[in-house]
């Protein structure tokens, strides 16, 4: 018997459709392979990077008008004079001054950053196919 000269013939194995559990979604880093992953890979990063600089943003405003209201506590020494439940009333504003500040910033975050995740979904998910 002599062999063959023809190579042996290629056969394609693939996997059926029927049943297949789709792939799940990537979460800020993307699979290689699709578009669809590497553009929610630039979103999500987007939107890492718009979180970050809301967060920078906030702390630095609030560092600086914590030292705004300490240096106008500071230089008005006649917040010292009166006297509420035997406490300055400089006293009290460094106790509890602050805390309606915090309160104005974490609102201004909160709503900014749900602001920056809705333009991130309205982004990221497939409009209607017109």
């Amino acid at each position: 018997m002599t062999p063959d000269p023809r190579p042996p013939q290629r056969v394609r194995v693939t996997a059926s459709t029927a049943g297949r559990v789709p792939r799940p979604a990537t979460r800020g880093f993307a699979l290689p392979g699709r578009i669809a992953d590497e553009a929610e890979a630039v979103f999500s990063r987007g939107l890492v990077r718009a979180q970050l600089r809301l967060a920078l943003g906030c702390v630095s405003s609030f560092v600086a008008v914590a030292v705004v209201l300490t240096g106008i506590i500071a230089a008005l020494p006649t917040l010292g004079d009166p006297v509420l439940w035997s406490v300055p009333l400089s006293w009290l504003l460094h106790a509890y001054g602050f805390y309606p500040v915090i309160l104005v910033f974490a609102l201004i975050y909160v709503r900014a950053a749900a602001r920056n995740e809705r333009r991130y979904r309205q982004l990221a998910e497939p409009g209607p196919a017109s």
